[in-house]
Formats: C-alpha cells, structure tokens, sequence
C-alpha cells in the first residue's frame, strides 16, 4: 500500500510540475512537490557503469564496523563495498544506459568554435549581483574537491575547423579527446566510460589529496597539522610555482585564498583537538581535524552557497532540510535527530541509503556544473582599511604562478575583501570569459575551454539539450521560443542549429532557460542538483551513520554545528568582521568600507546587470 501511495504520489508531483511549475506554488506545496520530484529522479536516473562487473552494494549497516578515518584515496568509505567512489573508478550515470552512446560523426556538427563564438562569447561583463565573487571560487573549490577526468588522450584529436573571419592561430583547432576507461574488458555491452582521477566523495581531497603521496607531502608530521609558512600561506610547490596542496590544476587567486582558509582551518582544529586529548597521535588528530573541516564544508555549501545561488524561499527550505530537516536548525540543535525520516530531521545523521545503485558521482553531474561565466576578466583589489584601490589585474595576471606572487605582494585580508565585495558573471549566454577562450595553459598550449566544453558534453554522450530534459521528466520544448525568453537569443540559437531544436547543446539550453526567481542557474540544471546534492550526504557514511559523537567528537560535533563561512573568516582574518557582521550570507556582496577622501568622489563606469531573479 506504501508503494501504492508513493507512486501515486510522485505521478501526482510530476504533473504538477508539468503544469504549473514547483517554484511557482507556495512554499509547502513547492516542498512536497520537490519531494515527488526527488523520488522520481532516485528510483529512475541512477545508473550503474559497473553493472554486471562487481556486486550490489550490501544491505547498508556500517554502524558495527565504524573506521575512525577517511582513507587518501577514498576506499573503504563503504566498508561493505570498499572499492566503490575511490579515486580510479568510473563516472556512473543519470540517465538510462542506452541513451549514453555518443554520435561521433556529431560531435563536431554544428562546429563547437561557431557556438562558442556566436552564443558563448562574452560581449560585455554581465555581473550577478546578489552574489559575491568567493561563490565563484567557492563552486571550483568544490569541484576540484569532486571529480577530475585527469589528463587527456594524446593520439587522434578531434579537429575542429576554422572559419575564414576567425583569428585562431592554429588551423584546425586541436582539441584532445577525454582519456577512455582502460579498465574496460570490451565485451560489457556499454557507452563509453570515463574515470575520475578524485575520490567521488565529498572528502576534501582537494586539500588533503586523494592519495597518500599528496597527503603525507601537505603535512607537518606534528600534532595532525598541514604546513603552513610564518606569514600563514601555503608552501610554494617548486615542481609547479603555486600553493601546494591536494589539487592545483587551473589555478588562481580564488582557489588559493580558499585552500588556504581551510588549512587555517584544519590547523586550528588541531589545537582544539591536542588540548582536549594530548596523548593523541599525529595521524589520530588529523584524521579527526580532516573529518570536522570536511564537515563543515560540506555544511557550509549546503546551508550557505547554494541558498546563496539558489535564493529561492522553497529551494532554501528544502536545501536546509537536507541538513536540518524541515523542522530547522533549532530544533536539530537543541534536542538532536528527534525522527529515522530525513524529511524531519535531514540526512545528516541518517542512515546511509545507495538507492539500489553503487554511490558514484556521474557525467551528468559534471555536465550541468559548468559554470565559468561565474568568472570575470578583470579584478580590482582595494584595501580593507578604506576602499582604495591596490591595482587591477586581469586574470591571467592572478592565474597560475601569477597567483602565487599576487598573494605575496598583497595582504591577504586585502584579497578576501576585494573578493567580497564584487560580483562574479551571470551563468547566461554571451558571458563566458574572454580569457577562457584564448587561455595558455602553463604547457604553452593554447585553448579555447567553451569550445571544449562543447565537444566534452557531446564526445561523453551526454544528452543534448531537449533529450536531457526529458530524460529528467520535464517537457520537451516545441519552439526556440520556449528555450529562452530572450528574442534575440532564440533567432540566435535557431540559426545556429538549422532550425533543429533537437541539436541544441546542453549548456547553450542551460545558459539561456528562463530561470525560477532567485536561482543562477537553470531549473532543468537543478534537476540533476535535487538527486546528486542528497546523494553525497546519503550515500557517504561519514555524513550518516558515522556522523556521531563517537567518530567526530563532542567538541567536533559542536564545532561543526557553531561554525559557518563567517565565523572561519573572522576568525583567521579578524580585520574582516565589519563587513560580515551584518551579512545574511557571506557569499552575497558584502558591505564596503569608508572611502578614502581621495576616493569618495570617483565614478564608476555603468555595467550591465543581471541579478538572478
């Protein structure tokens, strides 16, 4: 009768969607109908790419066989699957097997280097001005901590041609292919697969590495802590000329002042954890340090970043209910897990369910978070003291080994500052940074990253933009019109895809959706966010049923509970509480400081903007 009633239910969710639309309810019923939503999307699009290779995922009681530590590359996170989310291990999947095969005599049709010229490229710097320029260093913080394809295949690039307007150097544009799955036997009847060089869990590797070779190179050797200079930076590598730690691919001054907050962080945890057990070892209080900084990064980007990009009243009760639960934060905090049902009392602390599926981070999942519109062109850094301009930069002049000599030359309470008070791009079309379409890596190549973001979507099988939309249950879209709301856009994307609608890219969709109020991204994006965002809390033992006193501490368990994005800034950087003390949100622009007299009359030139409504 149960199944009954949830099936019923989740039809009934659906359909209301399909007509009315979950953000346009009020906010109970936008909840429930979200719930219906969530359920469809577990039951349906979660897809093994192991499937016939290795065992089911067990029956879920972790509980008697509880580690005390997160391992360097992610195994035995699962101790009844010890293999599964490591590092090394495929990408699964969010949509039905069958429907991942990529067209290969497509991938280069319509050419990806018209589209990112034609739809992608920035006209003018759009800014989002409900946010703050860390929730853009935020999401790549994140996502260097989540998944990584590793390095390209060297043999048989695909070759992209070049039009006769275009001032491209090289001709054709070489783009790499994504490395393949050599784990593969050839006889398993799938798409192609694709391997994540990070663990899949939400573990912090991007800090402590996902192996034991990064992460004995980032410590000390005493009491749990990570090497940190006098002056409180991060070690220089000298192998690459930036910040050493876990990851440092596509490096720049946002990744590094958030690495380096986190390792404050860690090192600051250590010394509540040696006076409340000095006879602990090195490794047993950095495997409880990591623990609690990983918590509460996990904590800070569901109850903070994403009400912070999604500033939706139905989407912020949902999104803190997967923490809390819908009954709150007070009550969670004063009286505990007071119900089993992660409905009432959130999924941390619950017990741990795979839904049927191996925990894996997935294509998909990759596909809707790229997001680098967030990124600006040019930088300015002002003092803390009185708003006064240090110097303007462009990226590439804060990227790679640039970065590091940015962070040596400038006060770090000066760069948290200015991060704070600009406003990161608008993820829309004809916004994606100027720089990360003639960007030269550090090998001295040179990219065009929209281009290649086109041909990674389309070369993994990741559906195009109408398929995927129906393959996450919402409804197709007829006309070019119903893409976007923006005229000029919808000729645009209508003469670029031959009147087809059925080709349109994924992420050109995604950009140009008319979106929920307050969201920064698309709804049909959020699709693949309402199932994997819960995923990594409820698949992760150490989000559930390790997620106790016993494991974490008391006192970690407390910390964790006290502590948000503020109270880690204001605590290693003190000179930054006047601008966050009123902020409801530390990722949204906070309150500036006095100008300087010699400041207070100059003029800024007007700017096109766009705030997520």
């Amino acid at each position: 009768m149960g199944g009954l009633f949830t099936q019923g239910y989740n039809w009934l969710a659906q359909k209301i969607d399909h007509a009315i639309g979950w953000h346009k309810l009020p906010v109970p019923l936008g909840l429930m109908t979200l719930a219906g939503l969530r359920n469809i999307l577990r039951e349906r699009n979660l897809s093994d790419t192991y499937v016939g290779v290795r065992a089911a995922p067990g029956d879920g009681n972790h509980a008697s066989r509880c580690p005390v530590a997160r391992t360097a590359d992610g195994t035995y996170t699962d101790l009844l699957s010890p293999m599964m989310g490591c590092a090394g291990t495929r990408f699964g999947r969010n949509i039905p097997l069958s429907a991942a095969y990529p067209d290969e005599a497509m991938v280069l049709t319509p050419n990806p280097r018209k589209v990112s010229r034609e739809l992608l490229a920035r006209d003018e710097f759009q800014p989002a001005t409900s946010l703050n320029l860390l929730a853009a260093a935020w999401l790549q913080f994140m996502i260097h901590d989540w998944f990584s394809h590793g390095p390209n295949q060297k043999d048989n690039p695909w070759q992209v041609p070049i039009e006769h307007d275009d001032d491209w150097p090289n001709k054709p544009m070489t783009v790499l292919r994504t490395q393949r799955d050599t784990t593969r036997s050839g006889s398993e009847g799938l798409p192609p697969t694709f391997r994540n060089q990070e663990s899949h869990w939400w573990d912090g590797s991007q800090i402590y590495g996902s192996s034991k070779a990064l992460m004995h190179r980032a410590r000390t050797g005493e009491q749990g802590k990570l090497r940190v200079d006098d002056n409180g930076r991060l070690p220089v590598d000298p192998d690459t000329g930036t910040d050493l730690t876990g990851v440092q691919g596509n490096w720049w001054i946002g990744l590094s002042l958030l690495h380096t907050l986190f390792t404050l962080e860690h090192n600051t945890i250590c010394d509540q954890l040696h006076k409340l057990y000095p006879f602990w070892s090195d490794d047993e209080i950095y495997h409880h340090a990591r623990l609690i900084n990983v918590a509460l990064m996990a904590k800070i980007h569901t109850t903070e970043w994403t009400p912070g990009i999604l500033n939706n009243p139905t989407l912020r009760k949902a999104i803190n209910g997967n923490w809390y639960g819908v009954l709150g934060k007070w009550l969670y905090t004063h009286f505990g897990r007071i119900s089993a049902n992660e409905a009432f009392s959130g999924i941390v602390g619950s017990h741990t369910d795979h839904f049927g599926v191996p925990y894996a981070l997935t294509e998909e999942f990759v596909a809707v978070y790229r997001m680098h519109p967030l990124l600006p062109d040019e930088f300015e850094f002002r003092s803390w003291k009185d708003n006064s301009l240090l110097k303007k930069l462009t990226f590439p002049e804060v990227a790679d080994k640039n970065a590091r000599t940015l962070v040596e030359e400038t006060a770090l309470p000066d760069l948290f500052y200015s991060f704070g008070i600009a406003n990161p791009g608008a993820i829309t079309l004809h916004n994606y940074p100027r720089f990360l379409r003639h960007r030269r890596e550090p090998d001295n190549s040179l990219i065009d990253l929209a281009t290649t973001e086109i041909i990674r979507d389309r070369e993994r099988g990741v559906p195009r933009y109408n398929e995927f939309r129906q393959l996450l249950h919402r409804l197709p879209v007829k006309t070019f019109e119903e893409i976007t709301d923006n005229p000029i856009w919808a000729r645009q994307i209508q003469e670029m895809y031959d009147n087809d609608i059925n080709q349109v890219d994924l992420m050109v969709g995604l950009y140009a959706e008319p979106r929920p109020q307050g969201f920064g991204f698309s709804d049909t994006a959020f699709r693949i966010f309402i199932l994997m965002a819960s995923r990594r809390l409820n698949s992760d033992p150490f989000f559930t049923e390790y997620y106790t006193p016993a494991v974490y501490t008391p006192w970690g368990m407390k910390w964790i509970n006290d502590n948000g994005m503020a109270d880690l800034l204001t605590r290693h950087f003190p000179d930054l509480r006047p601008f966050l003390q009123h902020a409801k949100n530390p990722f949204a622009p906070w309150q500036t400081a006095a100008q300087s007299s010699t400041q207070a009359g100059a003029s800024v030139p007007p700017v096109a903007q766009q705030e997520y409504r």
